[in-house]
């Protein structure tokens, strides 16, 4: 780092570089010339990409693509570490705050549940599967067996869509519909269903599809 760019971070915070900046002077010059080229430094493209799309887009060896795969799965991490114990689910904006970090960049789709306590605090969350860029199998005998292991008085399904479009499928509807039933007959209610997509999502119950 030269000395006048550590002034300035010194000076001005990290809110002062650019991002091409800070990708080469956490990763390398070499490494952000390279991410330039191929995405134009766009942080959410690169956090949807693995490490062998990486070095297949750009000139990157093996080693480094991995580098950046790991850079940005760090900063997914600080993005899902929670403030505090206690988060409470109260409406489908909370969820999504919650949900958001874990789900809107990757680019396989990924089911999680989440569990919650009687006052609707989350307690845990378990990732049920995950599949393709399209779809992922998803067992609800797992997902109430997971439930009940963790004590669970109720539970929040999510899943995300990486064509970036919310909208929920028929078979969307139709495992939401056999998670509840199963749900039903166990005593512990399914509070929503979320897709999440990008900086979009779908709210099941908000549109009627769990009562």
């Amino acid at each position: 780092m030269s000395t006048e760019l550590f002034d300035q971070f010194v000076k001005y915070g990290t809110e002062s570089l650019t991002d091409k900046q800070l990708v080469s002077e956490v990763l390398s010059p070499s490494i952000a010339k390279e991410l330039e080229t191929a995405y134009g430094i766009n942080f959410r493209e690169i956090a949807r990409k693995d490490w062998k799309q990486i070095r297949y887009d750009t000139g990157l060896e093996s080693e480094e693509a991995g580098k950046v795969e790991m850079f940005f799965g760090l900063s997914r991490r600080v993005q899902q570490a929670e403030i505090g114990s206690k988060i409470q689910i109260i409406d489908p904006a909370d969820a999504v705050a919650y949900l958001g970090p874990k789900l809107r960049d990757l680019n396989k789709e990924q089911f999680i549940v989440v569990f919650l306590n009687n006052a609707k605090v989350i307690t845990g969350f378990h990732k049920i599967s995950s599949g393709g860029s399209t779809a992922t199998i998803v067992d609800p005998a797992e997902v109430m067996r997971q439930a009940v292991v963790s004590q669970a008085n109720s539970i929040l399904l999510a899943h995300n869509h990486p064509s970036g479009n919310p909208k929920e499928s028929r078979a969307d509807i139709k495992l939401t519909e056999r998670i509840v039933k199963s749900g039903k007959l166990l005593g512990i209610p399914v509070n929503d269903h979320i897709i999440i997509a990008g900086d979009s999502y779908t709210s099941m119950r908000a549109k009627g599809l769990i009562s």
